[in-house]
C-alpha cells in the first residue's frame, strides 16, 4: 500500500531561535521589519504579525527579537529530514518548510499508521519544534493535508488530515482552500471574484480556460494531489560520516539541561545509522564553551558501549547517566556529536536461543541471561538416571548445578533406547476409566502394540507394569500402562503416563 506522510513545520522561522522544549522568554521573528511570528508570551502581550519593531519594543520590551535566518531553517529542516531516515529512506524536502515520506513498506514494522504518527510526533517535539501532519495516498495530498492542518492542532483536525483510501482523500481535498496551493494565491482577487474557493469548486472549472488564466502549474499539483498524475521525487541522502552541531539559545552551566539538546543531535544519528545499516560502538559529545577573548577548549563527553546499538532510547539513557556527573567548568553555547566507531548493523534476532552453529560460549551466555531474569531454580537441565522406570529415568536439576561425571554419562541400556516413548510425560500418571472392560479415555482406546514389561524398584517399593501404545477413535496416540492383578483385584487398574506428538 503506497501511503505518504507530509509533515510542516508552521512555527520553523521562530522555534530555530526558541525550540519548544526551552522556557519561552517572548521571543519575535522579524521579516522586512515586520512580524513573521511571535511566542505565545509575545502574542500575550499584544504582539501580531504584521507589527513593526517599534510596536514590538513598545508592547514588550524585554521581547527577544529575531530577524528572520533562513539558513538556520535549512538547517533544521534537515536535522528533522535524518531523524526521519529511522523510519522509511525515502524522505523528500517540499516548499513551505514541508517534508514528505513514503511510509508504505514501513507501517507493520511501526505497528500502522496510528502508531508511526504518534511516534513521528514525539520524535519531532523532541528535536524542539511543533509539526502538523497529514497522511495520504499521494504525496501531494499529504502535503496539502498538512499545510491545511497549520494552524490548528485538536483532536478533530488530527483526524481530519489522516487517511489512507483514495476515495476518501478526494473528498477531503475537495473542502480544503484553494489558496493552500502556492500557485493559486497570485490569483487570489480573481478566485476570490469568481466565487472559487475550495478545491472542489476548482475541479469544476473548465481546465483549458484555467490553464490559460493561472498557468499548467496550477493543474499539475492537482493532478498530483488527485493522484491523476505521477510525481518524481529527490530523496535526501545520508552522507558518508556523521556530525551534527546544535547552537543552544542560550548559555547553559548546568549539565542536566544539555540533554534536551543532545538529544536532538541523537535523533539524527539513529535516522542516520538506520539509513547507513550501521551500529555505532563509541560517540563523543562535544560541548563548546566561550570563543574569542575568553575562549575555552570544548569539553568532551565519551560514551562506549559494551555492544553496538542504533536506537536514540538506549543512547540518550547512557549519555543523561554521564551528564549527571559532569561538573562543568564555564557556561556551554553550543553542542557537536561525532560517531568515532562504527560497523555493520547486525540483523534482529527473534530466537532467544543461540543460532545454530553457534559456540559454546553463546549457549552459556544465553543460559547466564536466563538465570539472571527467571533464577537458579527456574532454569533446569536434564540429567539421565540409569533407572528403568520412566518416571525415575530423568532428573531436573539447575544448569549451575555441579554434576559428577558418572552421573552426567549415566546411560539407559540399548534395548530401553530402541524402545518407543512418548514425546510428552505426564509428571503423574492419570487413572483411566473402564468401560466394557476396555480402558477409556475421550474415547475407548484400543492397544496399538505388543505390551513392554517394567519391573524394577525392588530396592525401594517394587513395581511391575505393562506398557501399549493405545490408540483413540481420533487417531491420538497415547502411552498407557496396567498394574499387575493384585489378589483381590478383579480387573487390571490403567493408566495414562504419556502423550505421543
Amino acid at each position: 500500500m503506497r501511503l505518504w506522510i507530509g509533515l510542516s513545520l508552521p512555527r520553523l522561522p521562530l522555534e530555530v531561535f526558541s525550540p519548544s522544549w526551552c522556557t519561552d522568554a517572548g521571543s519575535v521573528v522579524l521579516e522586512q521589519e515586520r512580524v513573521l511570528a511571535a511566542s505565545p508570551v509575545a502574542r500575550a502581550a499584544g504582539v501580531q504579525p504584521g507589527m513593526r519593531r517599534g510596536g514590538v519594543l513598545m508592547l514588550m520590551p524585554e521581547a527577544q527579537v529575531h530577524e528572520r535566518s533562513p539558513p538556520r531553517e535549512a538547517e533544521a529542516l534537515y536535522a528533522v529530514a535524518m531523524a526521519m531516515l529511522q523510519y522509511t529512506p525515502q524522505v523528500t524536502e517540499a516548499e513551505e518548510g514541508t517534508l514528505l515520506m513514503d511510509v508504505g513498506a514501513s507501517l507493520r514494522l511501526f505497528g500502522g499508521v496510528r502508531a508511526l504518527c504518534r511516534r513521528v510526533r514525539e520524535n519531532v517535539r523532541a528535536l524542539g519544534f511543533s509539526a502538523s501532519l497529514g497522511c495520504a495516498p499521494t504525496a501531494r495530498g499529504a502535503w496539502l493535508l498538512a499545510r491545511a492542518g497549520s494552524g490548528s492542532t485538536d483532536g478533530r483536525t488530527m483526524r481530519y488530515r489522516r487517511t489512507v483510501k483514495m476515495p476518501t482523500l478526494v473528498r477531503r481535498l475537495d473542502l480544503l482552500e484553494v489558496l493552500l496551493a502556492p500557485p493559486a494565491r497570485p490569483y487570489a482577487a480573481w478566485f476570490e471574484g469568481i466565487g472559487c474557493a475550495s478545491f472542489g469548486e476548482l475541479r469544476r472549472l473548465p481546465r483549458p480556460g484555467l490553464q490559460r488564466r493561472c498557468g499548467r502549474a496550477l493543474l499539475d499539483l492537482v493532478d498530483a494531489a488527485y493522484g491523476l498524475s505521477p510525481e518524481l521525487h529527490e530523496w535526501i541522502a545520508a552522507p558518508e560520516t556523521f556530525a551534527a552541531r546544535l547552537e543552544l539559545f542560550d548559555r547553559i552551566d548546568d549539565a542536566e539541561l544539555l540533554l534536551a539538546g543532545a538529544r536532538r543531535l541523537l535523533l539524527q544519528l539513529t535516522g542516520w545509522l538506520c539509513a547507513r545499516q550501521l551500529a555505532v560502538e563509541r560517540i563523543v559529545l562535544r560541548l563548546e564553551h566561550e570563543r574569542g577573548r575568553e575562549a575555552r577548549a570544548p569539553t568532551s563527553v565519551e560514551v562506549a558501549l559494551a555492544e553496538p546499538a542504533w536506537r536514540d532510547e538506549h543512547l540518550v539513557r547512557l549519555l543523561k547517566e554521564r551528564l549527571a556527573k559532569l561538573v562543568l567548568e564555564a557556561p556551554v553555547i553550543g553542542l557537536g556529536l561525532e560517531a568515532k566507531q562504527l560497523q555493520p548493523m547486525a540483523p534482529p534476532n527473534e530466537s532467544l536461543f543461540p543460532e545454530p552453529g553457534g559456540t559454546e560460549e553463546d549457549r552459556m551466555r544465553m543460559l547466564e541471561l536466563l538465570v539472571a531474569r527467571l533464577g537458579a531454580e527456574n532454569v533446569l537441565q536434564a540429567l539421565p538416571m540409569a533407572d528403568y522406570r520412566p518416571e525415575q529415568a530423568n532428573m531436573w536439576v539447575p544448569v549451575q548445578q555441579k554434576i559428577s561425571d558418572r552421573a552426567r554419562n549415566a546411560q539407559m541400556p540399548p534395548d530401553v533406547m530402541s524402545l518407543p516413548r512418548p514425546t510428552w510425560l505426564l509428571a503423574k500418571p492419570i487413572a483411566l476409566l473402564m468401560r466394557d472392560h476396555r480402558p477409556f479415555y475421550g474415547s475407548p482406546l484400543r492397544m496399538a502394540s505388543n505390551p513392554e514389561r517394567i519391573e524394577a524398584g525392588w530396592w525401594n517399593g517394587p513395581e511391575t507394569r505393562d506398557y501399549f501404545i493405545a490408540e483413540g477413535q481420533d487417531h491420538a496416540l497415547y502411552w498407557v500402562y496396567r498394574e499387575r492383578i493384585g489378589a483381590d483385584e478383579e480387573e487390571p487398574r490403567w493408566y495414562l503416563h504419556g502423550l505421543f506428538g
